[in-house]
């Protein structure tokens, strides 16, 4: 399996004196979609019981959870 580099971006808070720019907003929600799958799919992983108590690999978990991530994203 390839090595992939990943960036965390956080959203834009909420200035202490108003309301976000509508760019800042528009930001805030293009990353939340991104996010979105990643999220479902991280915790449709801890749902599955046989994660849990596997008894194989961690390799071949990680390309199993790889699996699951990637079908998730295409849902």
């Amino acid at each position: 399996m390839r090595a992939v580099h990943a960036y965390v971006t956080t959203a834009k808070r909420r200035p202490p004196d108003g309301d976000p720019t509508p760019t800042e907003r528009t930001v805030n929600r293009a990353l939340s979609a991104a996010r979105a799958p990643v999220e479902r799919g991280i915790a449709r992983l801890k749902s599955w019981r046989i994660l849990r108590h596997a008894r194989c690999s961690p390799i071949r978990l990680t390309s199993i959870a790889a699996a699951v991530l990637t079908l998730e994203r295409q849902r």
